[in-house]
């Protein structure tokens, strides 16, 4: 299949914004859930949001919850993740990932079947 391909991500100001994009052609996300993923040096990789295409139903992590939001596009088959509120912590290497036919949203890396590049994000103090 063709790569999930991320976008969006740069050096932001601690309170700013940013919104990152995942493009998935050539899939059929009614059965899919996307998440987003992300990070950062020396830590293991931390779910953030994630989103079943067919539902819109979504999930997200407390760290996030309030700040972030995830949404997604199905004329242009993207995913977003629209990020505000940016605090250095949120600073990292977000992951787009798609999960093949589940009726549930998972926040396990593992259970994730396809991984975009990452892009990267820095929260500035």
């Amino acid at each position: 299949q063709v790569p999930l391909v991320e976008s969006g991500g740069g050096l932001v100001q601690a309170g700013g914004s940013l919104r990152l994009s995942c493009a998935a052609p050539g899939r059929t996300l009614r059965n899919y859930a996307m998440g987003w993923f992300r990070q950062a040096p020396g830590k293991e990789r931390e779910f953030v949001a994630a989103i079943s295409w067919s539902s819109g139903n979504t999930y997200y992590a407390d760290s996030v919850k309030g700040r972030f939001t995830i949404s997604r596009d199905n004329a242009k088959n993207t995913v977003y993740l629209q990020m505000s509120s940016l605090k250095p912590e949120d600073t990292a290497v977000y992951y787009c990932a798609a999960r093949v036919g589940p009726s549930y949203l998972s926040t396990l890396a593992d259970e994730y079947d396809d991984w975009g590049q990452g892009t990267q994000v820095t929260v500035s103090s």
